[in-house]
């Protein structure tokens, strides 16, 4: 805060001659307005609990800031080891539904990864730190209407796809959801038995879930990535729906790589991402 000037006495000098006295508006006018911290724009949090799906694979829970909110499919930014100017931040999409008491995400640790470290330190009741604000395009308001929603995930990718299936509007806004979720190792199929029970008691919606297994012979009978199970038709038979532009509505989060190909492919079927003013059939998100 700026020091508040000294107001010397009427007649008293610095160099002889008189000092003229200020009236108080005049010297409140004088006086610098005191600076304000702004208010922090993240909550101290704490963990709850830390559930190992495999050594790099783990799902935690956190308490959640109050007045916190945010859609099925949004992500929050999280901060490990300190203050704001020491932590180290990385977004992460909530995989609980916003109805929820507590704040849940899943983690693919990655080797010498500053957040991937800290976060393996990490135990109960020690601090997180949470963006007060939510973020994302991966919600079911960024889809026209249709008759199928696909959601497909490799890895870790899954976790916005859970929130999502927590809710009602999946099963109250299309006639099948599928559920593709590829991994390299069976363990890595998080979420497994949440994603095979999830259908809303008295949705209309039928079911699939197509678990989606590449690096461990016979754990599944889908065994190629999704991007080539699409190429050759055996996603969409194993489904039962025909993935097409009229009625298909399809959101994917996973790597980088995988998500440059799938829209792609899915493109090439005239499936389109949304726009200003127009909603598109197809939705995307990075996630290592």
């Amino acid at each position: 805060m700026s020091e508040t000037p000294v107001l010397r006495e009427a007649g008293a000098t610095m160099d002889g001659a008189a000092v003229v006295p200020m009236s108080a508006g005049a010297a409140d006018a004088a006086a610098p307005a005191p600076s304000v911290a702004p208010a922090p724009r993240w909550t101290s949090e704490r963990v709850l609990a830390i559930r190992r799906w495999t050594s790099r694979l783990a799902s935690f829970r956190v308490t959640r800031p109050s007045g916190f909110r945010f859609t099925a499919g949004h992500y929050a930014r999280l901060g490990l080891g300190g203050a704001d100017a020491e932590a180290v931040w990385r977004p992460y999409s909530m995989v609980s539904g916003p109805g929820a008491e507590h704040l849940e995400f899943l983690i693919q640790s990655i080797p010498d990864g500053a957040f991937s470290e800290r976060f393996e330190r990490l135990g109960p009741g020690d601090p997180v730190l949470v963006e007060k604000a939510s973020f994302g395009f991966l919600t079911l308001d960024r889809l026209a209407p249709g008759t199928a929603l696909w959601l497909l995930a490799s890895g870790a990718g899954i976790g916005p796809f859970v929130s999502i299936l927590e809710g009602a509007g999946a099963w109250q806004a299309f006639g099948t959801v599928i559920v593709a979720h590829s991994v390299r190792n069976a363990a890595e199929l998080a979420y497994r038995e949440l994603a095979q029970a999830a259908a809303h008691a008295g949705a209309r919606a039928r079911f699939c879930y197509l678990p989606v297994v590449t690096r461990e012979p016979g754990a599944a009978s889908l065994d190629a990535r999704i991007t080539a199970l699409l190429a050759d038709g055996r996603l969409e038979r194993s489904a039962g729906v025909q993935l097409e532009v009229g009625g298909s509505r399809v959101m994917a989060c996973g790597n980088p790589a995988m998500m440059r190909e799938l829209r792609a492919l899915l493109a090439a079927r005239g499936l389109k991402t949304s726009r200003r003013g127009s909603l598109g059939q197809m939705a995307f998100e990075n996630y290592w």
